[in-house]
């Protein structure tokens, strides 16, 4: 049996996400001070007692959400089931953040100090209200590039992320996304519903995130993994430091391949995903990708004890 570990992306935080963790086990505690510590403020007081709409900023959900699946990591390390029970890893977007701090290429502080650049600098590309994202349901990936290519019109319309095989999300201004919600639902789509996002993520327009994280990520040590860490923009295993830091530039812009992702490593023989975190939405899509492989999302003490006992 070879088992992945899977770490979510934006859009799975909850006010309280790992306190019980952190209350359980002295491991994880120790992670979200080193992640305040880091920060220098406390991130931890925001996850646990903050109000929900200052924790789904850009800038404190992705750090946040790195260390709440890090925290559950450390938990899952005491039960004597971390990284090296685990084949591969990868993450959904600001995940893959947490991927490469779970494989030790990145180091804890330095990660959640980049994912606080990283989502500023995300908030920061486009002003409030010109750009949007729309999640487009039944319709596959390859449709889903021909309704964005034909919605652009001369702005930016980008499939973003290739999330299971009646999932995909555009991103791009707002009027061409607008836009490709109406072609979508005329060429046969289940659903086609904008989201709640505060900026277009990956796509042409978070140019000057990329830059800046270009900037960031140069400055910071990247380690070989000691797992591989299967990437967004490759869908494949990737364990040169250098081409994880020019991958991780790409990123910003590029779409999340998680469909193919999960694929690559179906083939490669995992037969378990285990979702490091917050959250279960990773596992469902899973269901619909690898539909022999089991799921278990581990986001709380009894997820670890289950885990532990199984």
């Amino acid at each position: 049996m070879s088992r992945a570990f899977v770490f979510p992306g934006q859009g799975a935080q909850t006010i309280g996400m790992g306190r019980a963790l952190a209350e359980s086990y002295p491991a994880a505690r120790a992670v979200f001070q080193e992640v305040d510590e880091a920060l220098g403020e406390k991130l931890s007081a925001l996850i646990w007692d903050g109000s929900i709409d200052e924790l789904t900023l850009t800038q404190n959900a992705q750090p946040a959400l790195m260390a709440t699946s890090m925290a559950a990591l450390a938990a899952l390390e005491a039960e004597g089931l971390g990284i090296a029970t685990a084949s591969f890893v990868a993450g959904h977007s600001l995940g893959e953040y947490s991927a490469l701090c779970a494989a030790k290429s990145l180091k804890l502080a330095d990660t959640a100090r980049l994912l606080r650049v990283r989502g500023q600098a995300m908030q920061e590309a486009v002003p409030v209200g010109v750009g949007a994202m729309a999640a487009l349901l039944g319709l596959d990936y390859e449709t889903v590039v021909e309704v964005a290519h034909e919605a652009a019109e001369g702005e930016v319309c980008q499939a973003a992320n290739d999330n299971d095989p009646a999932q995909v999300v555009v991103s791009g201004h707002k009027a061409a996304v607008e836009r490709a919600v109406e072609i979508a639902k005329a060429r046969g789509a289940k659903r086609a519903i904008l989201l709640p996002v505060s900026a277009p993520f990956h796509c042409a327009l978070m140019q000057h995130a990329a830059s800046v994280m270009s900037e960031a990520l140069a400055a910071v040590a990247i380690e070989a993994p000691v797992c591989p860490v299967v990437v967004n923009v490759r869908a494949e295993a990737v364990s040169e430091p250098d081409r994880i830091r020019a991958l991780l530039v790409a990123q910003v812009t590029g779409a999340v391949r998680w469909r193919e992702s999960v694929i690559w490593m179906e083939n490669a023989g995992v037969t378990e995903f285990w979702e490091i975190g917050a959250g279960k939405a990773l596992s469902g899509m899973i269901k619909r990708i690898a539909k022999g492989a089991g799921t278990r999302a581990i986001g709380v003490p009894e997820d670890v004890a289950a885990a532990a006992s199984a």
